[in-house]
Formats: C-alpha cells, sequence, structure tokens
C-alpha cells in the first residue's frame, strides 16, 4: 500500500462521509421537527434534494420518518466502500455483497455516533466560553442533543446547579459504538478486502 493510495482513500473518504453525514442530518432534523428555517438546516437540504427528491417517488416515508434518506445514506456508503476498497487494490466483484452492507452500516454509525461526539463538546465548550450566545450552528446542535438530554434528566436531574445529563448521553454513545460498530466491523473484517475500507471506520 503506497502512500498515494492512502491519500487518495482519505480524500475520497472524507468528502463521502461529510456527505453520507448530511443525509443523515436531513433524516434526524426531520424526525425531531427541527428548525428547518436555521441557515444550516436550509444547506443540509439544498446539498441532498438532487438525489433524494427523485427516491422518494418510489420509497414513501413510513411512521413520519423519512426512509429515503436512510436508504440514500445506506447506498452513497456502499458506493464509498467499493471506491476505497478498489483504491485500495481490491476488484469489487471479489466482494462479498452481503459483508459490503455489513461495512456500510458499520461505517453510518460510526459517522453518527462520532458526530454526536463531537457536537457535544462543541455544546459543552460553548457554554463555558460563550453561554447563552447565539449561532444557526450552535442551535441545531443543540436541538439534536436536546431530545435525549431532557429524557435523562427525567431520571437523572441536575444536582447542585450542574447538568450530568450530556455526560451520561456521552457514555451511552460510548457503549452504543462499542456495541455497534465494534461487533459490525469484527463480522465484515471477515472479508479481507474491505481491510483497507474498515481501516477508516
Amino acid at each position: 500500500m503506497d502512500t498515494l493510495q492512502m491519500v487518495l482513500g482519505l480524500i475520497i473518504w472524507f468528502i463521502g462521509e461529510l456527505y453520507v453525514l448530511a443525509i443523515l442530518l436531513r433524516f434526524i432534523l426531520q424526525l425531531i421537527k427541527a428548525d428547518f428555517y436555521n441557515p444550516i438546516s436550509q444547506a443540509v437540504v439544498k446539498v441532498t434534494n438532487p438525489p433524494l427528491v427523485p427516491l422518494r417517488r418510489f420509497i414513501p416515508s413510513m411512521g413520519g420518518a423519512d426512509t429515503a434518506s436512510l436508504v440514500l445514506a445506506l447506498l452513497v456508503q456502499i458506493v464509498l466502500v467499493y471506491l476505497i476498497s478498489l483504491i485500495g487494490g481490491i476488484s469489487p466483484v471479489s466482494l462479498n455483497v452481503g459483508m459490503v452492507i455489513v461495512a456500510a452500516i458499520a461505517g453510518l454509525f460510526s459517522i453518527l455516533l462520532n458526530f454526536y461526539v463531537f457536537a457535544g463538546i462543541i455544546i459543552v465548550i460553548a457554554s463555558f466560553i460563550a453561554p447563552g450566545s447565539y449561532s444557526p450552528a450552535l442551535m441545531m446542535l443543540n436541538q439534536l442533543f436536546e431530545p435525549m438530554c431532557r429524557r435523562i434528566r427525567q431520571v437523572i436531574p441536575p444536582l447542585g446547579g450542574l447538568d450530568f445529563s450530556i455526560m451520561v448521553v456521552f457514555l451511552g454513545i460510548y457503549i452504543l459504538k462499542l456495541i455497534t460498530v465494534g461487533t459490525l466491523r469484527n463480522i465484515a473484517m471477515a472479508d479481507y478486502g474491505l481491510r483497507f475500507f474498515l481501516g477508516y471506520v
């Protein structure tokens, strides 16, 4: 494996993961009924609309959830698995399709959970540095985090003015990542050709 392959794989992985994240955010923002007038939300809608609008003609929403967004995220992630594996010198036809899907799902969980970790860190830092400040990005992050924190506060209320809910969320994310990404990654590792892609997960 030469340096050029690794750099090219990293570039494609980075661009692909950003787009998959935008699709997943589109799904979550709609699920939690977030403010779609937020400039960040509008940007997410704009970049995901081109493939998503035609896909919705074939995949309707289910139970208020934008199923088409999940399907699109998985399809893009599968394409990403094949592209990165190809860069790693692995022929796409040699890959087990079932293992490719498993690797793609592991990638989706990894993207989403890593995003929530970074989002939580930004929220915590902002609460210390600039409490009460407003920015579209921070508002969106709070909308994404608040549903989970609110449920935790019902069980563990703030003590002495300290809110431990976000710490519990961090712990839950870490455990969930071990269970989901770790397990799926180990399953997909059975296909040797996927190991180059899994190195990025």
